[in-house]
């Protein structure tokens, strides 16, 4: 929330209180403390457009004046504004719960970030989710990478803005109109970082359904220490991605019912998310396909995959079918398939969110230990005490503190989604250093320096 916003929301209720709980004050100061109050809400709707989060505060404003000038009278007169007044108190502070433009953690390594968006179309791949045979499936990655110095052009947040469909991960796209503002602390097109000729690569693959605008708190922190990410967004399955050709893909709704169909289903989806990781490496040295900014300053020979839920299962998928793939990390994710049983040559990481905040299913624990059981390059396993499966992603960010603090109590993730996700990059940076294999003690150094992270080495 911007200090405007603020402003305004404390404003609008401290006005409503103090004039439904003393009759001391006069009409002309009320009236005149409303109005400055309103002429401050009015250059925030001129400068910053309308946003739904403060209807109740200006139908707040409007409730108090109406008071001010009218002083109900009579018993239940008085009683029933006041109520009605307090009821609308009570719903202006929503603006503190669902904040029009949230704010994100600014990264914390040495170098500012900059990003570069490309959607490729793969002309080996019909896309299975559309009826059109001409359909080829697309492949969306964000690159957020080390720059020389940011270019001041800031990053659009969240594709389709403006023409968003009626619900984003279940999130009403009303309540989204001022994402176009939040800051990802990314620059469009800044020039790479000058420090070393090639940077390594890990490719990021988002939660079920999530787009991978979700996760710019995260791999913007990890662009920020030395690494070029590529945030890949999975069409027909995200909640909301721009094609190649501008056209916006929302789901297509057709997971099964039954248990075992579902299991198939999502076996397909792993191994289709697996191809497209798989694309976006035989991108990085194809001429042309990087534009003059990454082109040439890709380090190949160290590439990881990584990914939140299921997109940590489709990293290790990924990961067991190609060999370009030097490490692999799984945050939080249920593996599918017989991955469980494929035995990764490469050193892999398990970042889990604390089991008695998130309640793992069977499914999450056993096929997670066959796959660190069968390790053949060793690897590490690390539980994050006190958060849960969303605080790796910015999604409680899109709550204010006292809204985190409230819904932490029913869901769990007291933690917090800025420490949480500080934690996974400070381990996820030690693991992916070097060769892509991290050293043990650097690894263990990483996870040792924040509160309650339980685990270590595995394996060989």
């Amino acid at each position: 929330m911007s200090f405007i916003d603020a402003v305004i929301a404390v404003a609008a209720i401290v006005c409503a209180v103090v004039v439904m709980c003393t009759a001391r004050i006069g009409r002309a100061p009320a009236l005149g403390l409303l109005g400055a109050v309103a002429l401050v809400a009015a250059v925030q709707w001129l400068r910053e457009g309308f946003y739904w989060q403060f209807v109740p505060t200006y139908l707040l404003l409007v409730a108090t004046a109406w008071f001010v000038m009218m002083r109900p009278s009579g018993r239940v007169g008085g009683i029933a504004a006041r109520v009605g007044v307090g009821m609308l108190v009570v719903a202006a502070a929503f603006a503190w719960v669902l904040p029009p433009v949230p704010t994100l953690p600014a990264p914390s390594g040495p170098y500012p970030v900059g990003t570069e968006t490309f959607r490729w179309v793969d002309p080996d791949r019909p896309e299975t989710a559309t009826d059109d045979p001409a359909d080829h499936r697309n492949v969306i990655a964000q690159a957020w990478y080390p720059a020389a110095e940011l270019t001041g052009s800031g990053s659009r947040y969240l594709d389709g803005l403006g023409s968003l469909p009626g619900r984003v991960s279940q999130i009403p796209s009303f309540l989204l109109r001022g994402y176009d503002r939040i800051d990802t602390h990314g620059d469009d097109h800044a020039s790479v970082a000058r420090d070393r000729d090639r940077w390594p690569v890990v490719l990021f693959s988002p939660g079920y359904g999530a787009p991978r605008a979700f996760y710019t708190g995260l791999v913007a922190d990890l662009a920020s220490r030395g690494f070029v990410v590529f945030a890949v967004d999975h069409p027909y399955e995200t909640a909301v991605v721009e094609l190649a050709d501008g056209r916006l893909a929302t789901p297509v709704d057709d997971f099964p019912s039954d248990e075992a169909a579902g299991e198939r289903y999502m076996s397909e989806q792993q191994a289709i998310r697996a191809a497209d990781l798989r694309f976006v490496i035989d991108q990085l040295d194809r001429p042309g396909a990087l534009g003059s900014r990454l082109s040439g300053h890709l380090d190949t020979e160290h590439v990881a995959a990584i990914g939140h839920s299921f997109g940590g299962a489709a990293a290790a998928a990924a990961a067991a079918d190609d060999e370009r793939i030097r490490a692999a990390a799984n945050i939080d994710g249920t593996l599918y398939g017989d991955l469980p049983e494929r035995p990764l040559r490469q050193p892999f990481l398990l970042v889990e969110s604390e089991h008695a905040e998130t309640g793992h299913s069977a499914q999450f624990l056993d096929r997670n230990a066959a796959l660190l059981g069968g390790l053949r390059s060793g690897g590490f396993r690390f539980e994050v005490g006190d958060a849960n499966h969303y605080s790796f992603t910015d999604v409680p960010l899109f709550l204010s503190g006292p809204g985190r603090f409230a819904v932490a109590q029913i869901i769990g993730g007291s933690r917090g989604p800025v420490a949480t996700q500080r934690a996974t990059a400070d381990i996820l940076g030690a693991f992916l250093s070097g060769p892509l294999g991290g050293s043990r003690q650097d690894v263990a150094a990483a996870a040792a320096a924040h509160r309650d992270i339980r685990g270590g080495p595995v394996g060989r």
